[in-house]
């Protein structure tokens, strides 16, 4: 048996290539790629020794799939996207939402395996980002004759799913759907919400920003423009925006928690995350809400100004929207999803507190002191950022920029060229 492991090259370093002529871009990405080929090295030297689990997961006899009927069917999904390194399988990590997924379907059987399985997903959410509403189409295994329509006697799909996936990834509810539906294609609009928390945020200016989004715009200054995979369109139609306090009933003081719900029928890489970043700057009062109508102004301002994008942890893709869908829900299972939704609650709860009680001890003692402290206290909003802010503000549109549309599509073009002549050769 030919044990060899097939390992993609990484993008290596070469003492003779000249490093000056790299943007920063190119620079980061080749780091990211020689530390993602590390650890999918350590992957494989810790898959080389089997489980018990999946020794004998192996040794099951072949499941006769001619057999069985095949229903397309959707699938809700819920999951936690801290806990993991993000939805779409990767080549240096098992820990993805897709991974566990997948393994369970195998696992019980609902499906041969994926290249066969008709598989669409509705949106491809980045590591730490979550989700309440993923919805992905995929052909499974039916108990039922082709043509039978009593969806009481079918196989129950997310009872046996969440057996066996893990507490931060459970199926929700399943739809049958035509054979062509696709759960990415067929998606109407999809909603966002993003946590955070109020500190000295000055939400009212916050809001006059956001409504500045709606409509049609050109949103290349509010992404990263994903040039490299071909996207060079980046005009999307924001269809709802709204900032409310996520409990009304709670007196307001700093920790009060806020959600941004954004609806569009598409989104761009990092475009909700780029936008909070720009939003936090103005509730911050270090940046005027017009600063939006600048960044939608590509004619005048062609070039992204650098900033730091919010944090990942907050963002939630929450509900995806489609026609006709009848989604099949089951007691006993959504009683077991609260009940497991809870407990994570609950820890996470306690911890929160446990902190918050902290904070308020030492902001007493410090209170104490005879020592005058003139330190302006730092925007809890400030926690939500990637990188740390410097020292001296520097205003938005007065930043280095980064290439503009058109350069990015010319350098990707003739690296292009580049690549195919050193293949040739």
């Amino acid at each position: 048996m030919d044990n060899k492991v097939c390992v993609k090259k990484p993008n290596k370093l070469n003492e003779n290539e000249d490093f000056e002529k790299y943007t920063k871009e190119e620079l980061i990405e080749k780091m990211k790629s020689i530390t993602a080929h590390n650890q999918q090295l350590k992957n494989i030297i810790a898959k080389s020794s089997l489980s018990k689990e999946q020794r004998q997961q192996n040794n099951l006899k072949p499941f006769n799939f001619s057999k069985c009927t095949v229903k397309h069917i959707a699938l809700k999904l819920y999951y936690l996207g801290w806990e993991h390194k993000g939805y779409v399988v990767q080549e240096d990590t098992t820990d993805t939402i897709e991974h566990y997924l997948f393994e369970a379907l195998l696992r019980t059987r609902l499906i041969k395996d994926r290249q066969s399985s008709n598989y669409h997903r509705c949106g491809r959410t980045d590591k730490g980002v979550s989700s309440f509403g993923q919805v992905i189409s995929i052909d499974v295994r039916s108990a039922l004759p082709k043509g039978a329509d009593d969806l009481t006697k079918e196989i129950n799909y997310c009872k046996i799913l969440n057996k066996v996936l893990p507490s931060s990834i459970q199926c929700i509810a399943w739809s049958p759907v035509d054979e062509s539906f696709s759960a990415r294609f067929d998606c109407k609009t999809r909603s966002y919400k993003y946590y955070f928390p109020k500190g000295s945020l000055d939400i009212e200016r916050m809001k006059v920003a956001s409504e500045k989004l709606l409509g049609v715009h050109d949103f290349r200054n509010l992404c990263k423009m994903d040039v490299g995979n071909g996207v060079t369109e980046f005009t999307r139609n924001i269809l709802k925006i709204s900032i409310e306090k996520r409990s009304k009933d709670d007196l307001e003081n700093d920790y009060t928690i806020y959600v941004i719900n954004i609806k569009a029928k598409a989104f761009l890489w990092h475009q909700i995350r780029c936008i909070m970043g720009i939003l936090f700057l103005i509730g911050q009062r270090k940046e005027e809400p017009d600063v939006i109508d600048e960044l939608l102004n590509v004619e005048k301002n062609p070039r992204k100004p650098e900033y730091s994008m919010a944090s990942e942890i907050p963002l939630n893709l929450y509900f995806c929207e489609y026609d006709g869908l009848n989604w099949q829900y089951d007691k006993e299972v959504l009683d077991q999803i609260i009940e497991k939704l809870n407990s994570i609650w609950t820890f996470h709860a306690i911890k929160s507190e446990m902190v918050k009680d902290m904070v308020a001890s030492l902001e007493t003692d410090r209170k104490t002191l005879s020592i005058d402290c003139n330190k302006e206290e730092k925007c809890l909003s400030t926690n939500l950022f990637q990188k740390p802010s410097s020292k001296i503000y520097i205003p938005l549109m007065k930043r280095h920029t980064c290439d503009s549309l058109e350069d990015k599509i010319k350098h990707f073009t003739k690296r292009k060229r580049i690549e195919i002549v050193t293949k040739a050769k």
